[in-house]
């Protein structure tokens, strides 16, 4: 866990690490444990009191080999507009 916020809806912010790149995967397993993404409707995350005009969910970064050169391959992306919103809204971080 990267931050943990208390909210009305006791959101959590999360990194997480997928080794596969399943569809869904994250999504799915979060709501299974009955911690739906914030903004997710498909999942369960609509429920939670926050606002979020789509599921709160982002590729921070991606490492990957190059199938030709071999060359491990990184990129970085910050957290865009929309989802920086909501993370300001959420109010006193606990960690």
């Amino acid at each position: 866990m990267l931050h943990a916020y208390r909210t009305p809806a006791d959101v959590s912010v999360l990194e997480c690490r997928l080794e596969t790149g399943r569809t869904h995967q994250i999504r799915v397993h979060l709501s299974a444990i009955g911690h739906p993404v914030v903004g997710d409707g498909q999942y369960g995350g609509i429920r939670v009191a926050v606002p979020c005009p789509r599921p709160f969910l982002h590729a921070a970064g991606l490492e990957l080999v190059h199938p030709s050169t071999g060359e491990m391959l990184s990129f970085e992306s910050v957290l865009p507009a929309d989802l920086a919103a909501v993370e300001a809204s959420l109010s006193d971080p606990i960690a």
